[in-house]
């Protein structure tokens, strides 16, 4: 059974609130969160107000995803918001392993994302140190791009390498996930799918989500 974050990124942030209670009582796992700073990634999201609200009314974990240049000055306001997952990328953190240092100091989980041109084997040195690598299957930035269809592929690589060091790693995916990339994505060794218009932009999200859980 997959782990569910839906992306708060594809949410109706005029009913923020009617948007996090649904996430509530859903059987989703956790609630992804994409803070954008227009400089590593070519949009802006959201920032610490708005993460803060979120973070007063969501029962579920956060699992905060920063796209953002220098992410360890923001350490502290993510350990604040009570985040369970800080998520970096490989490619904003020059000093990889003094960041995943810090955020398990401030007491929280670390994850590496990489960016879909961002090769697996640059984790080697760093996978049994982090929690989690969350893999892109879509440029960062953007809501509702197409998947990349290499990426079940990176993601059996990934699944191989976790193997191989005896890291403790979840896999997580962000980009294009619906019901049969997802599957496909369970297939290869995926514990946690991202979905964000596949699941706030449906009639019925709680359906989506046991749809995603279930593959």
């Amino acid at each position: 059974m997959q782990l569910i974050s839906p992306s708060l990124l594809a949410a109706d942030f005029a009913h923020l609130d009617r948007e996090i209670d649904m996430i509530n009582t859903s059987q989703a796992d956790w609630l992804h969160l994409d803070v954008m700073d227009g400089v590593f990634v070519p949009n802006i999201s959201f920032g610490f107000p708005v993460l803060e609200a979120v973070a007063k009314i969501c029962t579920k974990p956060l699992d905060v995803h920063l796209m953002i240049v220098q992410p360890e000055k923001f350490i502290p306001q993510v350990r604040d918001l009570g985040a369970m997952m800080m998520n970096v990328h490989y490619e904003a953190c020059p000093h990889l392993h003094r960041v995943v240092q810090q955020i398990h100091e401030a007491g929280m989980k670390a994850g590496v994302t990489l960016n879909p041109s961002t090769p697996v084997c640059m984790l080697r040195d760093i996978i049994q140190d982090v929690d989690m690598v969350l893999l892109m299957t879509v440029n960062p930035g953007f809501g509702g791009q197409k998947f990349i269809e290499h990426s079940t592929e990176k993601v059996h690589e990934l699944k191989q390498l976790i193997t191989q060091t005896g890291s403790h790693a979840l896999i997580e995916v962000d980009g294009g996930v619906k019901a049969d990339t997802g599957r496909r994505l369970a297939d290869s060794g995926t514990d946690v799918l991202v979905a964000g218009s596949y699941v706030f932009g449906a009639e019925n999200p709680h359906e989506r989500i046991l749809t995603l859980k279930n593959l």
